[in-house]
């Protein structure tokens, strides 16, 4: 185990020198590892159960949660659609439907719901949320509906519709 942190802890270091102070998108050795040190070790939680069964009703409930609590940068589908920051973000907002994330334990997801992620834009909603409200946002995540399906969220179609109606005014000029 020691081995294993000292490997861990150097490839760290090297991602940090090789990355320098500039904001990017990170690349795949620096996601790779990141992830692989997210998965294995800084998200807790891998043991702990999902207490909420995939009921229709909590699925539901806990779209419903989704949309008023993170649908503004995961948008309504949990792939991030119609979010126009999404992939400027850095890291950049994941899909919630990819292999990454949904290869996380139940636990670990309501671990980083709870939680958030530092350095990145995910908050925490630990006393925000109750319990019962992140586990069902965890069993939502493993029911999310097809990339699109559910349109954009709200407060974007009015930036698109304001967007369109002034490059339409300057057209008419």
């Amino acid at each position: 185990m020691k081995t294993t942190w000292s490997f861990l802890w150097m490839c760290s270091v090297l991602a940090l020198v090789m990355a320098g102070c500039r904001v990017s998108k990170p690349g795949s050795t620096e996601t790779e590892m990141a992830n692989m040190v997210k998965h294995k070790m800084t998200v807790g939680g891998k043991d702990t159960p999902n207490p909420m069964p995939a009921t229709k009703e909590n699925i539901a409930d806990g779209q419903e949660h989704f949309e008023h609590h993170c649908g503004i940068c995961h948008g309504l589908d949990g792939q991030a659609t119609g979010v126009p920051f999404a992939e400027k973000m850095s890291p950049p907002i994941p899909s919630l439907a990819s292999k990454d994330v949904q290869d996380y334990a139940d636990g670990q997801l309501k671990w980083i719901i709870e939680n958030g992620i530092n350095p990145s834009g995910m908050p925490s909603w630990k006393g925000i949320l109750t319990d019962e409200e992140m586990w069902k946002l965890v069993t939502y995540t493993r029911h999310l509906p097809e990339k699109g399906s559910l349109g954009i969220p709200d407060v974007y179609k009015e930036e698109q519709e304001q967007h369109q109606h002034m490059h339409n005014d300057k057209k008419s000029k």
